[in-house]
């Protein structure tokens, strides 16, 4: 079901900005390829939560699939092929090199929501069984 959830959407804008940040200004090899597509799962994960009412598994495992789905067209040259890799917003938005070290930050990012998440779930279960 369609519903904005204020909360998720501030932590979306504020994850889409600080992936913003990291494209424009590190060059690095730590920061942007590997803390970034950590960060892009979370954001993608929050951006789901945001406007679906969708639980926590759920969201976190679409938002993993679709990070490996976009790491496997990656391995098979999709851009190369599809002649969008002339266009740098798309070859930044999708990336154009298949790495594992990209599906372990993908997975390390879900694996970290899903501890946030339901450590904050248990917190909040914990408050109401013992009012």
């Amino acid at each position: 079901m369609f519903q904005i959830n204020k909360q998720h959407l501030k932590t979306t804008i504020i994850l889409f900005l600080i992936e913003i940040f990291i494209a424009v200004f590190f060059h690095d090899r730590f920061i942007r390829p590997i803390f970034g597509d950590f960060l892009v799962v979370i954001f993608v994960y929050y951006f789901l939560k945001s406007f679906f009412e969708i639980s926590i598994f759920s969201a976190s495992m679409i938002s993993l699939a679709l990070a490996y789905f976009l790491e496997i067209l990656q391995y098979f040259n999709f851009l190369l092929h599809s002649g969008l890799l002339k266009y740098k917003v798309v070859v930044v938005i999708l990336g154009c090199s298949f790495s594992w070290t990209d599906m372990l930050a993908y997975t390390l990012g879900i694996v970290f929501i899903l501890f946030l998440e339901y450590r904050i779930f248990i917190i909040n279960y914990l408050r109401i069984i013992s009012l």
